[in-house]
Formats: structure tokens, C-alpha cells, sequence
């Protein structure tokens, strides 16, 4: 089983990456190499979140190995462990060969931090560029990033002249190295508290609010109310930017030197705004000859950058309102359906897209009923209570993770009292539940927020190249803090435990903290105790209640904008609702009447076929008079049926005054003046 679980990890998390990325990102329209680097960025950090328990598993082996073969004198030196006589190592099922860790963990490391901190910022500028060639986009980017490379590169020279006049300072590339890795984590570090205080109270709670349908309803109209606004936005800016289209259009004709970079942009442009601009081909004019003002290339290239940002936005936000009907409606239909007595779950609205056979024969109406009436609220309320349960320990432990004698942090407690019965598989199982959970709030908080509509991960292949790279870097700067959060939150790591022991492999790539020791004995240890604050000021709501002072409308359930705006979209869930009300009676009433009368004008027209083939065998004359005559008739009873199946929406009949005799439709079936004996207006059309 050596390397069996790295191996079957390795894959597992390659398919749980690629996932996420196809839900959120969008395959066919996006670029290749942005997909890529996304994907690379996410797998790479979920890989290590999920192999850093194996690490920490043969560690302790190791430990053991090298505690049982060295002397007592040497345990009571080098390295704290107990007698060898009464110690006994158990390899672990999931054992990793030495000296593959160290190789794995470098090239994961590097492989990230190179993606971070040059790739994915580049990629950022140039996905975001609005140049026709990918020159010109490279260039672009290099000219947005020369600040953003330009800091870092004045900050590493300054500090380098630093080292060099100073006599005092005698650092190697080793030590160069751990610096930049401290540089890189403390940075990773602030941000991290501040996600993970948000995400340690927000993700309880949600679970907790999940339970209470009203809340849930209530809150959905007021996204209702917030995306319509932002909807309308949307519109409105698409239709200034493709007027502006329009225009250039139809300035810079055929034979202008900028028409190619015109017909760019029009390809960007939705279907039925290019249906409306055509490209004037008729107008030979030579542009020369005209003392008109044309567009410069760059303004063209702006304009292209603008068609990109409103087109995907304007598509966004029409999927999002889709999506966010259908979660109203269904939460409607919950709160219809907790008060029915047959206790079978009723839809409003049938599914519009077709249903697994399987699921349909598992999760019956009955069994739907019980599950998101009765089951479900009390399954998102222990689930609450469990993850407000591993909140309160992750708190404390951060803020005593510190303390080695005697030991406060619970995680330590965890892992140190299974490392002396060597139960790996219970060692493997808190840990990586432990970094799941902190992997969780950090990186759920990562999806949930939003900045304005530059950065926005959209779920349903939503989510626009720029967001996505983003994603990419905060997630690998994020995570290498975290593990190393992780490793002092269970005193895994020498540097918090102060222990001279066989350090993990993760640990000995990012080197000796000591070097800097303000960064390793101040600010790694004092800092995370901020997470105490963050997660008062969430529980508070402080930071929704500014956002909320300073105009950016945020759900509060006392205030009084929060009411207007639900009962805004209450009303516009309401008017959606009537619409596909009234849409799906008009397909009912026409499929209604396609069986009714559908069948009845075949017969027709079999029986007009028929008779044309009994009278073909008398003479060629008689037949070609039989025919004419037939299709004058046959012309102007199809014209009669196509006019009243054109009608705007068909109206309702009753069954019972429909004759069905056969003899009767034989007889009296056609009428001087077009009209049917079976459509009189004395009987379909009772009901107007």
C-alpha cells in the first residue's frame, strides 16, 4: 500500500478541481489557457489540503522509527521520546515512502507561488484586454503589471543593498529563500484571519438560517428586488455600448484599414444585435475621399474591452434571475405543502429539465415531502450546531496554540493522544477533518464574496475569466498559510511546540522560521488571536450594518429598506409567477387542441386522398378537373384551420358540445362561408 493512498488522492482531488472549475467556469467559451491555469491553481492548493494528513501520519512514524532505534541518552537529547523497550512502531496503511514528500511538497510549493505571483496576474491583464491581436494584448498586460512587478522588484533589490553594506547581516541563498517564503505567508496570514473569522460564524449560521423557511423566502425576495435592479442595469448598459457599436459600424466602411478590428467586435456582440447592424457593404464610398472623423485603434480597443465586460454581464445576470425564479417558486411550493394533508410534495411548475429515472423512483412525491418539510429543518439545525461546535474549538485553539506546557490547543491534545496508541487511521481522520473545516470557511468566503463587479465567482458557467484567475491566486496564496496554521494548531510544528524533533516534510521546505524571529515568535503567534474580534464583529453583523450606512443595501430584517425591498420582490416573484402561469395554459390549451382536432383533420385529408384516387382511374380529364377542384376546396379548409390554429392563444371549449359522430362530420362537415358545423360560435366559444 506504499504510495497506493498519494496515488489515489492525487486523482480523487484532480476530478474534484476539475468539477468545481465546469461549475462555475464555462468550457466552450472561455479561453484554453485560462482554464488551465485555473484548474492548475485550484488543484494544486485542494492537493495539498488533502495530503497533508499522510505527511503528518508518517512523520509520527518516522518519529517512532527513530526513536526506537536510537539510545536513551541520545532520546534525552536530540530528540524527546520514550525508552526503546517500551516503544513498538505500526507502519501506517497509508505510508509514504522517504524522500517523496520533500520532492512532492517542493514542486507543489514553487509550481504555486510561481502561478500567484506571475502567471495568474499577467493572464488577469491580458484575459481583461480589449486588443485585437495577441500582441498587442501581451503588451497590455505588460504595461498593467510594470507596477505590480516594479514593487516587489524595487522592495527584494532595496532589501538586498540592505544586506550587502551591512556587515552584520551574512545571509545565504538558503536564507534568502526562507525569507521570501516568510514574506509570502505573512501576507497569506493577514488575509487568511480575516476570511477565516468570517467564515467561522457565517457558515453555522447559514446552516442554522437554512432551517427556517420563512427566512429563507423572505431573503430570496430580496435578492429578487437587488438582482432585477441589477438586471435592468445590465440591459441598459448593453444598449448604450451597442448603439456606440452601431455608430462605428457605420462609420468606418468596407474598405477601411480598422473594418477588421470592427468585425471583432461585432462578433462579440449578441445574435440579435447583429441581426440589426449589418455592415454596409453597399456603400462603396472610399473613405479617403471623406473628411469624416473615424475612430482611433484605441479607442476601438477600449470599446472592444467594454462589449466583453457588458455581454458576459448581461448574460449573468439573466441566468441568475432564471435560477433565482426557481428557488422562489420552490420555496413557495415548501410553504404550500407543510399544511397538506395527503403529505405528497406538489410543484407549482414542472422540472424544465428532464429528471433521472432513478431519482424519480427513490425520491417519490411522498418521500420529498417528508424530506424538505419535516427531516430537512432538523438535519441543517444539528449540522449547525456540530459546526458551531468545531468554530468554538478552532477560537479557542488559535488562541492558545502557543502554549506547549500545558498543552490548551484541542487539536494538539487530539493528534498527542492518538500518537501514543499510533492509531494512524483516527491520526489521518482529526486531521484532515481539521483542515477540511478551516479549508471550508476560508475558501466558502472566497466564493461568497464580491467585489462590485470586477470580482464575482458565478455558479452555472457564470463566472468571467478575470474572476476566475483571481480565484486562482487568492487560493494559492491562502493555502500555504493555512496548512502551516494547521501544523501549529496541533504542535506539529517545531517552531510552536519549541521541540527538537523530526519535522514534517511540508515544514522543511518552507525552512527555518528563526531567521526572522519577530515574524516567528511575534507575529505567527499573536496575530491569529485577532480571529476572536472578527468573529464578534460577525456575529454582530458589524460589517453588513456599515455596508448598509454607507448605501450598499444589505439584508437586514430591521430596517426598513430590507422591508421595502422584499416586499418589492415579493411582487415581482408574484408577477413572474402569473406569466408562466399564463404561458403554460396556452401550451396546455394548444396541445389540448392538437389531440382533439389534430387526429380529425388527418382522417380528412385521407378521406379527400381517397376519393381523389377512385376518380384518377376514369380519365385523365376528369381527373385533372377532380384535383383542381379538390385543392381549390382543400386550399381554403387548410387556410381556415391555419387561421384559427394562429389565433394568439386558444381560447377554452367544453368537451361535451363537441359531436363526435363520424356520419355527422361526413355530412354537414363544411359550411358555405369557411365555417365548421363542430366550431360554431355557439359552442367553442361559449366561454368569451
Amino acid at each position: 500500500m506504499s504510495g497506493a493512498a498519494l496515488g489515489l488522492e492525487i486523482v480523487f482531488v484532480f476530478f474534484l478541481a476539475l468539477f468545481l472549475l465546469h461549475r462555475y467556469g464555462d468550457f466552450k467559451k472561455q479561453h484554453r489557457l485560462v482554464i488551465i491555469a485555473t484548474l492548475l491553481a485550484w488543484y494544486l492548493c485542494f492537493l495539498i489540503v488533502f495530503i497533508l494528513p499522510l505527511d503528518v501520519s508518517t512523520t509520527i512514524y518516522n518519529r517512532c522509527k527513530l526513536a526506537a532505534n536510537s539510545s536513551p541518552a541520545e532520546s534525552n537529547g536530540s530528540y524527546v521520546t520514550l525508552a526503546p523497550s517500551k516503544q513498538k512502531c505500526f507502519k501506517p496503511w497509508s505510508y509514504i515512502p522517504n524522500g517523496i514528500m520533500p520532492i512532492f511538497w517542493r514542486v507543489v510549493y514553487w509550481t504555486s507561488q510561481f502561478l500567484t505571483w506571475i502567471l495568474l496576474p499577467f493572464m488577469q491583464s491580458y484575459a481583461r484586454s480589449g486588443g485585437f491581436s495577441i500582441t498587442g494584448k501581451i503588451k497590455t498586460a505588460l504595461i498593467e503589471n510594470a507596477i505590480y512587478y516594479g514593487t516587489y522588484l524595487l522592495i527584494f533589490g532595496a532589501f538586498l543593498i540592505y544586506v550587502a553594506v551591512n556587515p552584520n547581516f551574512n545571509l545565504q541563498w538558503n536564507q534568502l529563500q526562507t525569507i521570501g517564503i516568510a514574506a509570502a505567508n505573512t501576507w497569506g496570514l493577514f488575509l487568511l484571519v480575516l476570511l477565516l473569522g468570517y467564515g467561522l460564524v457565517e457558515i453555522p449560521r447559514s446552516h442554522w438560517n437554512g432551517a427556517k423557511r420563512g427566512y429563507l423566502l423572505m431573503k430570496t425576495y430580496f435578492k429578487a428586488a437587488k438582482l432585477m435592479t441589477e438586471k435592468a442595469d445590465a440591459e441598459e448598459n448593453l444598449e448604450d455600448i451597442m448603439e456606440e457599436v452601431r455608430k462605428v459600424s457605420e462609420s468606418i466602411k468596407y474598405n477601411h484599414p480598422l473594418r477588421k478590428c470592427v468585425d471583432t467586435i461585432l462578433k462579440k456582440c449578441p445574435t440579435e444585435y447583429q441581426e440589426r447592424m449589418g455592415r454596409n457593404m453597399d456603400d462603396y464610398e472610399d473613405f479617403d475621399e471623406r473628411q469624416n472623423s473615424y475612430p482611433s485603434e484605441k479607442s476601438l480597443v477600449k470599446l472592444h474591452k467594454q462589449v466583453i465586460y457588458s455581454v458576459q454581464r448581461h448574460r449573468r445576470t439573466q441566468v441568475q434571475w432564471q435560477i433565482l425564479l426557481e428557488q422562489a417558486f420552490y420555496l413557495e411550493d415548501v410553504a404550500k405543502n407543510e399544511t397538506s394533508a395527503t403529505r405528497q410534495f406538489v410543484h407549482t411548475f414542472h422540472s424544465q429539465e428532464p429528471e433521472n429515472k432513478i431519482i424519480q423512483y427513490f425520491y417519490t412525491p411522498t418521500v420529498e415531502w417528508y424530506w424538505e418539510c419535516l427531516l430537512r429543518p432538523w438535519f441543517y439545525r444539528v449540522l449547525a450546531v456540530v459546526l458551531a461546535t468545531f468554530s468554538v474549538i478552532v477560537v479557542w485553539s488559535e488562541c492558545t496554540f502557543f502554549s506547549t506546557q500545558p498543552v490548551l490547543s484541542l487539536f494538539a491534545v487530539f493528534i498527542q493522544l492518538a500518537e501514543k496508541t499510533y492509531n494512524y487511521i483516527y491520526i489521518e481522520m482529526a486531521c484532515f477533518l481539521t483542515i477540511f473545516f478551516l479549508s471550508i470557511c476560508v475558501y466558502s468566503t472566497v466564493f461568497r464574496i464580491r467585489v462590485f463587479n470586477y470580482y464575482y465567482l458565478a455558479s452555472h458557467h457564470q463566472t468571467d475569466a478575470y474572476s476566475l484567475l483571481f480565484s486562482g491566486m487568492l487560493f494559492c496564496r491562502l493555502t500555504p498559510p493555512l496548512c502551516l496554521n494547521f501544523l501549529g494548531l496541533t504542535h506539529m510544528d517545531a517552531t510552536i511546540s519549541h521541540k527538537n524533533t523530526q519535522p514534517t516534510a511540508y515544514t522543511s521546505i518552507m525552512g527555518s522560521m528563526r531567521v526572522l524571529s519577530f515574524i516567528a515568535d511575534g507575529f505567527y503567534i499573536y496575530y491569529p488571536m485577532l480571529v476572536v474580534i472578527l468573529c464578534i464583529a460577525t456575529y454582530f453583523s458589524l460589517g453588513t450594518r456599515c455596508l448598509n450606512l454607507l448605501g450598499f443595501q444589505q439584508f437586514m430584517g430591521d430596517s426598513e429598506m430590507t422591508s421595502d425591498l422584499i416586499d418589492e420582490g415579493k411582487e415581482l416573484i408574484r408577477r413572474e409567477k402569473r406569466k408562466r402561469q399564463r404561458q403554460e395554459e396556452g401550451e396546455n390549451r394548444r396541445r389540448e387542441w392538437k389531440e382533439r382536432y389534430g387526429n380529425r383533420d388527418d382522417s380528412a385529408r385521407n378521406r379527400v386522398a381517397h376519393t381523389d384516387q377512385k376518380e384518377s382511374s376514369f380519365s385523365e380529364t376528369n381527373t385533372n378537373r377532380t384535383l383542381s377542384k379538390y385543392t381549390r376546396s382543400n386550399g381554403r379548409t387548410e387556410r381556415d384551420r391555419i387561421e384559427l390554429l394562429q389565433d394568439a392563444e386558444p381560447l377554452d371549449f367544453n368537451a361535451d358540445s363537441i359531436n363526435d359522430d363520424p356520419l355527422e362530420l361526413d355530412s354537414g362537415r363544411y359550411q358555405p362561408g369557411g365555417r365548421y358545423l363542430s366550431m360554431s360560435r355557439s359552442k367553442v366559444f361559449d366561454d368569451v
